[in-house]
């Protein structure tokens, strides 16, 4: 226990500072004061302060209550007195040597309420505050990355848009093509029958010369008129041009149909804050190199090679002339063989984002999945042969396939072995595709165009995401004797379309709306055929002669 005296000496502090011992009290405004505030105090001028010495002051504490703004320094003096009295009376006053305990409990008890008030403090109020400074922080640190989602949402929507567009453009375009070509097959058709009438003209005015001029009165006499047929002059053919009748754009419906932004949510009452919709952001521009570089050759050990697929970027999927798939490291080591379930050559394979494996078989018109080297039937074809097939950025599969008679050839796209979409024609219901049993590799661009190398059709079939054709890819030739002969096919994270030109020993580069960028001829390329990418862009080529997969830096 703390010295009595001590303990009544602790609570005698300044009234305005309440942190420095009393020494002084004004009897005007009946306050104590430390020696530091008294020329404060007095500095009011609005009242005529009288300061003494503490112990000097004239006034003695009402016995009953407490002054006003003085309650803390009124105790009860205890067993002898049991009157609330002032403490420093304890120890110089009339109540000096009386019972000082009920002090100091109260005393103890405020000291005690100061410990709990530094504990809640240190170990709960100033940790909370604590962690929300630092979720703010974070907050503030993820802020450009989240804008800067909603804005690549806002350049999405507007490449969508502007595909759309263009698709409605070039189908205007082609309407146009076409009714020129039908008005000019009419021109030609009525020019036609008109110089046919007038090569009868001429023929019949050089017979009646020849007559004439021959006075033969045999041909004179046979000779019957035929300008009673001719008089009526054949059909003139008018044909009235089309109007192109331009819509005019409505500024409002168009912000409104592209789409909004819901409004900016701040709850400060709870902390939340607005949550940014997720969405892929742009990659890295990458430059195409002027000089591609070839850094791997892997022999994949089979007499032909069709097909390459990355299942990293040290280790690749291929598929060749026999029944077994290989998964090889860029040392040409064997890590993984499956054979397919129909002991038959598969027709191609792709790589899942799980990286699992996954086959078409023509011999049993199945879509095959391996996972921990156990095949299961994804999709079983009724009439149809699947051909080429890859896996899309949604985890969907893209298959194309032929009908058993060679009639019809279309994509089909998967999710979860649920037909998702068929693309089969154009807009005039035209076939996109040939109907030759023939290789017809598939890849989906980033834009989620979906580009198919027709090989019999000598073009690069390019749809957007709805099935609507953008363009046709018929090669860049660089002789004249040379055909374009389109094999294999990949795009990379740029939105370039890559396809082999097998029998060229080359590869074309083209832009997102197929215009020819470069090729890649070097790199010792003999009869290129199955391409695919890894995540770093690295371009791994299936020869098919050489049986060998290379791997080629371009960007």
């Amino acid at each position: 226990m703390l010295h009595p005296w001590r303990s009544a000496q602790e609570v005698l502090l300044c009234d305005l500072c309440e942190t420095v011992p009393l020494q002084s009290h004004c009897e005007v405004c009946n306050i104590n004061l430390c020696v530091n505030c008294v020329g404060k105090h007095i500095s009011d001028s609005s009242k005529r302060h009288n300061v003494l010495p503490f112990l000097s002051r004239k006034s003695t504490p009402n016995n009953s209550k407490c002054p006003k703004d003085a309650d803390e320094h009124y105790e009860h003096c205890g067993e002898k007195c049991d009157i609330p009295v002032y403490s420093a009376w304890v120890i110089f006053g009339k109540h000096k040597g009386h019972n000082i305990t009920g002090i100091l409990e109260k005393h103890n008890a405020k000291i005690q309420s100061l410990q709990y008030d530094l504990e809640e403090l240190e170990t709960r109020i100033y940790p909370r505050y604590e962690e929300m400074a630092s979720d703010v922080q974070t907050e503030k640190v993820e802020l450009e990355t989240k804008y800067g989602k909603l804005t690549t949402s806002a350049d999405q929507q507007g490449e969508i848009w502007h595909r759309e567009i263009t698709a409605v453009v070039n189908r205007r375009k082609f309407d146009i093509q076409e009714m020129k070509n039908q008005h000019l097959s009419t021109l030609n058709k009525n020019t036609e029958e008109i110089t046919q009438k007038m090569a009868e003209l001429k023929q019949i005015m050089s017979d009646l010369k020849s007559i004439l001029k021959s006075n033969d009165v045999s041909l004179t006499s046979t000779y019957k008129s035929r300008n009673s047929e001719f008089r009526t002059l054949p059909p003139k053919v008018r044909v009235t041009l089309p109007i192109f009748s331009a819509q005019k754009i409505n500024k409002d419906q168009l912000n409104e149909m592209f789409g909004s932004l819901s409004p900016l949510s701040i709850n400060t009452e709870h902390g939340d804050t607005m949550k940014s919709a997720e969405s892929a952001s742009s990659p890295p521009v990458k430059p195409l190199l002027d000089e591609p570089r070839l850094t791997a050759a892997i022999d994949t050990g089979y007499k032909y090679l069709s097909s390459v697929c990355c299942s990293s970027d040290e280790e690749v999927w291929t598929r060749g002339n026999k029944e077994t798939m290989k998964l090889l490291n860029l040392q040409s080591k064997l890590l993984t063989s499956i054979q397919t379930e129909s002991r038959e050559t598969p027709y191609d394979i792709a790589v899942t984002r799980d990286g699992d494996l996954v086959y078409t078989d023509c011999e049993n018109k199945t879509v095959n999945l391996v996972k921990n080297k156990q095949i299961q039937t994804m999709i079983t074809l009724q009439g149809w042969d699947p051909l080429n097939i890859c896996n899309t950025a949604t985890d969907d599969l893209l298959v194309t396939m032929i009908n058993d008679n060679r009639e019809e050839s279309k994509v089909v796209r998967y999710s979860n072995s649920t037909v998702q979409q068929t693309i089969q024609f154009d807009d005039q219901g035209r076939p996109l595709y040939s109907y030759h049993h023939d290789n017809k590799y598939i890849s989906e661009n980033r834009n989620l165009d979906i580009c198919v190398a027709d090989r019999w059709s000598s073009a690069v079939v390019v749809v957007n995401q709805s099935g609507k054709l953008r363009f046709r890819y018929t090669g860049h030739l660089f002789n004249e004797d040379a055909s374009f002969d389109p094999v294999g096919l990949t795009t990379d994270s740029q939105s370039h379309i890559l396809t082999a030109d097998f029998r060229n020993h080359r590869i074309h580069i083209l832009d997102q709306d197929g215009q020819f960028l470069r090729y890649i001829q070097n790199c010792y390329l003999e009869f290129p055929y199955g391409l695919c990418l890894d995540i770093r862009d690295n371009l791994f080529v299936a020869e098919r002669d050489t049986a060998k997969v290379k791997k080629i830096q371009y960007l």
